[in-house]
Order: structure tokens, then C-alpha cells, then sequence
């Protein structure tokens, strides 16, 4: 299970300081680009959608308190307009509102909250091997307020999707969609040039992996990166300049995969959100799983696929066979496609100044294309570690 990344630099030392750090708005300028070429509307309208879609989160957060007991699922649409849909379950009807000038959509008659969804993905939907036995992945769709169940194409020949989808909601209780997919799924692995380096425990060979956000634990400060990478690292600048990396822990089994390594200089809260451009951000926040929408816009960086931006999928996605060091919860988020390659793990997901995880796995078809990648929330670092953001104390060395 050795699927070091090769992604982005985010131990930036001082040194690294003299370059100029993007502002806010530059980043989510950056982020607009993307979105306005992937949905075909203004750099305005663009970067119009990228504030409302951060400044909304708190609106989300208290519609989501507010129907505890009916919520089926959050999510962000794009076309024919921008608007948030919220899904509730029962038949008692919702007025709409707005956000931001966003209009805030309500539907009812979902048949399961998405808390029940996910504690039946739990209890019965991930280990269904008793009715099918082949590797599956399972993932919670709040667009539709069902359980997504990937099973392979022979599975599907052989079982059918109907009596699978019929089984499967037998077993859970709640509403089921069945999508053949071919489940090539792996870690991120080693795939071209990294930044951080050091001699992989199991092949005894020199290996490459990336880091992503600089983290503390409220004195100290350290790096993450991705749990298989060797133990002791060595961090390279773009300059050549080189850090040398202790270990200070590795967390990989169920919902984690991170590792945090030492640094013997003062680390700051910045990160490459496009290091072959030499693009520094500034982290800010941090966004939890919990507030994470179906549709929201998040770029990543890999040092294999570079930078790029698509819209989450899947949440409480639970990938399958034992890519988490055994079988794997249901707690990593899905990211559309095409832009992610084998060598891309440990990178950075991010939008604008906010942290929003880091990059685990990629689902692609036989021919390599990308169908998705998932990410690791920043919720999940090991307490008492949390996301260095601007505006905090700097940790001591």
C-alpha cells in the first residue's frame, strides 16, 4: 500500500516568503478561470458564484440545524441557473429563500435522511458480500438523497442491477441507485517528480510524495502528507534547497490516511496551490466534511495532473476492497474527474484560501481516464492537530 504522491509543497519555510503570496481575491480569480471555461459563463459570473459559494456556507450550516430530523442532502446546482437545493424528506412543503442573491431551492420526499442513509451504508450497504461477494464502493448522493453502490460489470451481469438495487434496500432500508463501474481503484501512487523525498520501509528504494497543508497541534508545527510515505523525509524547494523531515506520527486505517512529519524551521500557513507556476496561497480556514456540499466547486494540485478544479460528487464515500488498510468508512468525498493521475495522492484539495482536505484515491476506467478521486477532510487530522491558518500564533520550531 506504498502510493506516495507526488503533488504539492506545503512545507513552505521562510525562505520561501520573498515570493509573492496570492491575495484572496487573486485566488479565487484563479479558481473563477476554471469554472467560467468548464460552465461557460463570464469571468464575472464566474468569480461571482466563488464568493457566494464560500459566503453561503454559513446559511447551509443553519439550514442544516434547523431540519436535523428531515435532511436528506445539501447541494449546489450549476445550470440551467446557480442555486442550492435542499432535499428533505415527508411531503410538508418548505417555502424557498435566498442566499446572497442566490436563490435557495427546498424539495421534499426524499425517503431517508442522510443520517440514515450513511448509519445503514455502515451497518449493512459496505460489507454485502453475503449477496455479493466481488469488491464494491458505496457513497452517499445528496443531490438525490440515495446510497450510490458501484459494483463491477460482472457483478451486474451476473446478479442484475435490479435485484442488486432490490437487495441492497431490502438489507439498508433506504433508497439505492446502482452504477456499474469498473472499480479500478488505488491509492495515488508514485508517478513522476515529487517534492518530498525519502527511503520507502517497504521497497527499500528512494521514493517521491508530496505534502499538503502545514498543521499544529497548538505549539508545535509539522507537515502532512500522505501515510505511506517513507518515515523520514526530505523536503526540496524550488530552488533546491533542501529540509529534512522527522516523522512525528502515521495515521492509515478506516477514515485516515496522513502523515505528519517535523520541521526544524518555522513553518507558515501557505501553500502551492500551482507549483510549476510558483503560486503561493494563503490559508485562511478550513471546511468541515459536515458543511460540504454535492456540487461545490474544489481544485486540487497534483504534481502529476497539475492544477485543476471540479465539483464534489460523492460524500460519505466508503472505497472499496482494503485500500484503508482494511475495509474503509464511509467518510471521504468524491471529485469529479478528468484531471487526476496515479502520483497526484497527498496533494492539497482547496478552494480559494480554504482548506478542505487532502487527496487519497483515484477511480478510473481500464483505459486510465479519471472518473473521480476522493480526499481525506481536514476533520479527520489526528487531535489535537489542526489546519495552520493565517491570523494564528506561529508555531514554535
Amino acid at each position: 500500500m506504498r502510493w506516495l504522491l507526488p503533488v504539492l509543497l506545503l512545507l513552505v519555510p521562510a525562505a520561501v516568503t520573498a515570493q509573492p503570496v496570492q491575495t484572496q481575491a487573486g485566488a479565487l480569480a484563479d479558481d473563477a478561470f476554471q469554472y467560467a471555461a468548464q460552465f461557460g459563463v463570464s469571468q464575472d459570473e464566474a468569480l461571482r458564484r466563488m464568493k457566494v459559494q464560500q459566503e453561503s456556507v454559513a446559511r447551509t450550516d443553519a439550514i442544516r440545524a434547523e431540519f436535523t430530523g428531515r435532511l436528506a442532502g445539501i447541494s449546489v446546482e450549476h445550470v440551467p441557473q446557480y442555486r442550492i437545493v435542499v432535499l428533505l424528506t415527508g411531503d410538508e412543503p418548505v417555502s424557498d429563500r435566498s442566499a446572497e442573491g442566490v436563490p435557495i431551492v427546498f424539495r421534499t420526499g426524499a425517503r431517508a435522511t442522510q443520517a440514515r442513509a450513511v448509519e445503514a451504508m455502515r451497518k449493512h450497504l459496505i460489507d454485502f458480500r453475503t449477496d455479493l461477494p466481488n469488491a464494491r464502493g458505496a457513497g452517499y448522493d445528496q443531490r438525490t438523497g440515495e446510497v450510490i453502490l458501484l459494483v463491477t460489470p460482472a457483478d451486474a451481469k451476473q446478479f442484475g442491477i435490479d435485484p442488486i438495487r432490490t437487495r441492497a434496500e431490502q438489507v439498508g432500508g433506504v433508497p439505492v441507485r446502482v452504477v456499474v463501474n469498473e472499480l479500478r481503484e488505488s491509492n495515488m501512487g508514485v508517478d513522476g517528480g515529487g517534492r518530498v523525498e525519502g527511503i520507502s520501509s517497504a521497497t527499500g528504494r528512494r521514493s517521491l510524495c508530496t505534502s499538503a497543508f502545514s498543521v499544529t497541534d497548538g505549539e508545535i508545527g509539522a507537515v502532512t502528507t500522505a501515510a505511506h510515505c517513507p518515515d523520514q523525509l526530505t523536503y526540496i524547494d524550488r530552488d533546491g534547497s533542501t529540509v529534512e523531515l522527522p516523522m512525528i506520527g502515521s495515521w492509515g486505517l478506516g477514515y485516515q490516511d496522513v502523515q505528519l512529519n517535523g520541521s526544524p524551521v518555522a513553518l507558515q500557513p501557505l501553500f502551492y496551490s500551482n507549483r510549476g507556476a510558483g503560486t503561493l496561497r494563503r490559508v485562511t480556514t478550513w471546511r468541515n466534511v459536515a458543511s460540504t456540499r454535492a456540487g461545490d466547486f474544489v481544485c486540487h494540485y497534483g504534481e502529476s495532473s497539475g492544477y485543476s478544479c471540479a465539483t464534489v460528487e460523492l460524500t460519505n464515500y466508503a472505497p472499496p476492497g482494503d485500500l484503508c488498510g482494511g475495509p474503509c468508512s464511509p467518510t471521504w468525498v468524491t471529485v469529479r474527474g478528468p484531471n487526476c493521475i496515479p502520483g497526484d495522492s497527498g496533494g492539497p484539495v482547496f478552494s480559494g484560501d480554504v482548506a478542505f482536505g487532502i487527496a487519497k484515491g483515484v477511480n478510473r476506467t481500464g483505459a486510465g481516464q479519471c472518473l473521480f478521486y476522493y480526499y481525506m477532510s481536514t476533520d479527520y487530522l489526528p487531535p489535537p492537530w489542526r489546519v495552520l491558518v493565517s491570523g494564528r500564533p506561529k508555531p514554535r520550531r
